[in-house]
């Protein structure tokens, strides 16, 4: 399966990636490690997120307050 960023979900990772680098050196490189992660975790087991609505699911990160929304085979913002 393959997936695509949502134009405004691709810039909310690149606005927290340079927040948690500009936090700590090397921790914007841990949270894109942790949310490409999160991703995989998503394409293996598509349906087996919590359910926001409809189609659209929300997988949470383990480290990071954040998660990634699935709708449909793709990938639409942050959260």
């Amino acid at each position: 399966m393959t997936y695509d960023f949502h134009p405004e979900a691709e810039a909310e990772l690149n606005h927290a990636v340079a927040y948690y680098e500009e936090s700590k050196p090397h921790l914007g490189m841990e949270f894109a490690e942790e949310v490409f992660q999160t991703i995989q975790r998503v394409l293996d087991f598509p349906d087996a997120w919590q359910i926001m609505q409809g189609d659209i699911r929300r997988c949470l990160t383990k480290r990071f307050s954040f998660g990634v929304i699935k709708k449909m085979n793709r990938l639409l913002s942050w959260q």
